[in-house]
């Protein structure tokens, strides 16, 4: 199988690197060709237009910045959708709106070939070694024809249901680490005021009912003072923006989500659209006079465990009707 990938900034370049190094034929593409050029000179081939690439592929991905974006490379004139046909495959690996992939998607069909949407979860570290999740959301037998590309840039692949749940779900993750890292920098900042060495309390944390994912990975680089967790506060407000997005058209009237936004537009504001999402601790910080740095703590993250080969999971409650 030919693979097409347009967008190689943060994940987007690691996913495509897992996809060459795992033999694939690969076609890339990128505003910034500069970026494109180790997959060159590892083999893969460059495109010289979105609808070249959809031509000389079976399957092409799509990994941007905004639905804006994807919609430029989609519909523009010599856009992916000019050059897919027949038995072709879109696979959406964006976070974006559940609304606009369906959109596209449903133009994506109409020219006979198959979308997908399959975000991402675990970090760019993660990306980098092929470790990182996978949801895809899309009909049985088009996940079944993708599952192999999958494995070979996720650990852990979840078909999610038709098009659109995928992204749904992946905006509500992205929202509960948003959640975990604001009470984190609140929580780190109090045990420093405190007096509490931050050492021990990132310890203590990790081996209590308050550790997770977010703490293991983005408290690290917080007490590092890097805060370079290749994801920008303009990011966040996207993301979190969409989750709210969801609830209102849901008619859930969330009471955190709302504070979330505005702490997060007021980071963008004060620090700028791409500083680092961890930096919000800055705002606490400023507040109260403390540096919430430690010894011992990486610069960035780095996956320590080794490359597996990709399973689907299975939902719990449906391993029987799987079977």
């Amino acid at each position: 199988m030919k693979i097409g990938f347009i967008g190689l900034g943060n994940v987007g370049g690691k996913l495509a690197g897992s996809i060459l190094r795992n033999g694939y034929d690969l076609t890339v593409r990128d505003l910034d060709r500069t970026a494109a050029q180790p997959f060159l000179d590892k083999g893969a081939h460059w495109a010289d237009s979105p609808r070249a690439m959809a031509q000389s592929c079976d399957m092409v991905i799509t990994c941007l910045p905004s639905p804006a974006a994807c919609s430029a490379v989609m519909e523009a004139d010599d856009g992916l959708l000019a050059g897919l046909g027949d038995g072709k495959i879109w696979a959406e690996m964006s976070t974006t709106d559940e609304a606009e992939v369906k959109r596209i998607a449903a133009l994506v069909s109409a020219k006979g070939a198959e979308p997908v949407d399959c975000p991402v979860s675990g970090g760019c570290h993660r990306a980098a070694t092929g470790n990182i999740a996978i949801f895809a959301g899309c009909e049985r037998s088009t996940f079944e024809k993708t599952l192999p590309v999958l494995k070979a840039m996720g650990r852990r692949i979840l078909h999610t249901g038709p098009v659109g749940s995928a992204s749904t779900l992946k905006v509500m993750t992205n929202y509960l680490a948003t959640a975990n890292l604001l009470t984190l920098c609140e929580a780190l900042t109090t045990m420093k005021g405190a007096g509490l060495d931050l050492n021990t309390t990132f310890e203590a944390i990790k081996i209590s009912s308050g550790n997770s994912f977010v703490h293991e990975t983005e408290s690290q680089v917080i007490l590092n003072g890097s805060r370079d967790i290749n994801f920008t506060m303009d990011l966040v407000v996207k993301d979190i923006s969409l989750f709210q997005d969801i609830a209102d058209r849901a008619g859930v009237p969330l009471e955190i989500s709302p504070l979330m936004i505005e702490m997060f537009k007021n980071g963008v504001e004060r620090y700028g659209p791409r500083e680092w999402s961890p930096n919000i601790i800055k705002r606490l910080e400023d507040a109260t006079g403390l540096d919430i740095r430690a010894p011992g703590f990486p610069t960035e993250m780095t996956d320590d465990e080794p490359e597996e080969p990709g399973y689907e999971v299975i939902p719990t409650g449906l391993q029987s009707a799987a079977e």
